[in-house]
């Protein structure tokens, strides 16, 4: 297969799975239409290359290219700005493995009310206390009077000049993980879990796969395997693109080669399923096999049992309808539902705000991970994934038959929620 008919074949876009309050209420907004980076692109190095930062600055001089990004761990590589006329000859070097387009990430937003109380993770002893987790998104305000306590350090893959948040998204999706039980404002799933800020996308929620890669070597460069301790990474964007079940390397889909590794040195990743309506089969990551695929759930009143009024999205306790879904066995063997409309949550500007989607579904099965973490040191993230799975509230019922008394009772729903709903309950 030529080289241009690898790069026809990769996925084409990265979106953050929030969406935006409005006056009116909140409307899902249809995805942008393709955007490739001219002249951007990511190229992949073989893994015999025994130095990937020596051989992209010999690159670098020997085809005059301006060098952006160099990856290190979860990939050997780097990102530049490369002419048309430059790409054969770059792609015939012996080193190269395969050269992926850069893409744009843009985040949406979509509206939200917080879910800790819905997955029962308020008031446990285990709060997730000394458990890194990463958030690749806008960054985090740093300053937070409800996160800044937790905030133990970070990466600026983006603009600006550090891993601070000018948009929001990041902010929010870093407070339902794992906001202080300090008596103000929220607490998050795991108000002890540690928090590393990192900027994949800048102040108006746009970014690039090379930006979101880098943002993926830093997690791996501090994974386990490689003495480090970050062990769950929240990734609340994706896009088109699907699982070519070889990790990448048949269709040439250099961010699914990062997660790969990643998750290979012990990290944990939780992903939004996407807010499209649609199977998540043609969305990534949330396709990707190695990581966990959160769909959204919606709930108005914080409890089980379906007794709540109707949110803008569902009825209570049911399956939010902007929320991508799997149909797929292999798909919903690793899928998991939870709160994703109407979320309250810390916000830039040491503020705080409501909203909705997948984006704000995910950090709350992060936070439910570190909780897990927490008591299972070194687990890894297929044991992760299975444990939080066998924890949750079965697809299609209520937990533990909590509702069977008073209330409404669920046990044969049509479509309540097809996926466990996650729980915090045991873990």
């Amino acid at each position: 297969m030529s080289f241009l008919n690898h790069l026809s074949k990769l996925p084409w876009l990265l979106l953050l799975f929030c969406v935006a309050a409005s006056p009116r209420g909140v409307v899902a907004e249809a995805a942008p239409p393709p955007d490739v980076i001219p002249d951007q692109y990511i190229v992949v190095f073989h893994d015999h290359v025994p130095n990937s930062r020596a051989a992209a600055q010999d690159v670098a001089r020997r085809h005059g290219l301006s060098l952006l990004h160099v990856y290190e761990h979860a990939l050997k590589g780097f990102a530049a700005k490369i002419p048309g006329a430059a790409l054969s000859a770059l792609a015939r070097d012996p080193r190269v493995q395969f050269i992926s387009e850069d893409r744009v990430v843009v985040a949406y937003q979509q509206a939200l009310p917080t879910g800790v109380n819905r997955i029962n993770a308020e008031l446990r002893t285990n709060t997730g206390a000394g458990v890194n987790v990463a958030v690749l998104d806008t960054g985090i305000d740093l300053s937070h009077p409800d996160l800044q306590a937790n905030i133990l350090g970070g990466k600026n893959c983006s603009t600006g000049k550090s891993y601070n948040d000018g948009n929001g998204h990041g902010t929010h999706v870093a407070g339902i993980i794992a906001a202080l039980n300090n008596d103000i404002g929220v607490v998050g799933v795991a108000p002890g879990a540690l928090l590393w800020a990192v900027r994949v996308l800048n102040n108006a929620g746009m970014g690039s796969w090379s930006s979101v890669i880098c943002g993926i070597d830093f997690v791996d460069s501090k994974a386990p395997a490689r003495g480090g301790s970050i062990t769950v990474a929240n990734m609340s964007l994706g896009g088109s693109g699907t699982d070519d079940g070889n990790c990448g390397l048949t269709n040439n889909d250099a961010l699914h080669r990062a997660i790969c590794r990643a998750v290979g040195d012990g990290v944990t990743f939780v992903v939004a399923a996407g807010n499209s309506g649609a199977d998540l089969r043609g969305f990534v990551p949330a396709a990707y096999n190695e990581v966990i695929a959160v769909t959204a759930l919606g709930d108005s009143d914080g409890t089980p049992c379906g007794t709540g009024g109707p949110t803008s999205y569902s009825a209570d306790d049911t399956f939010a309808s902007f929320s991508n879904f799997a149909t797929l066995p292999e798909d919903g063997s690793r899928v998991i539902a939870a709160p994703g409309v109407s979320i309250y949550s810390t916000y830039k500007g040491g503020g705080y705000a409501t909203l909705s989607g997948t984006s704000m579904a995910s950090p709350h099965v992060a936070g439910a991970a570190a909780l897990y973490i927490a008591t299972h040191t070194g687990a890894s993230p297929a044991t992760v994934r299975d444990a939080l799975r066998t924890a949750g509230e079965p697809p299609d019922v209520n937990f533990l038959s909590e509702c069977l008394s008073g209330g409404v009772s669920h046990t044969d729903p049509s479509g309540l929620h097809p996926e466990p709903v996650a729980r915090a309950d045991s873990l």
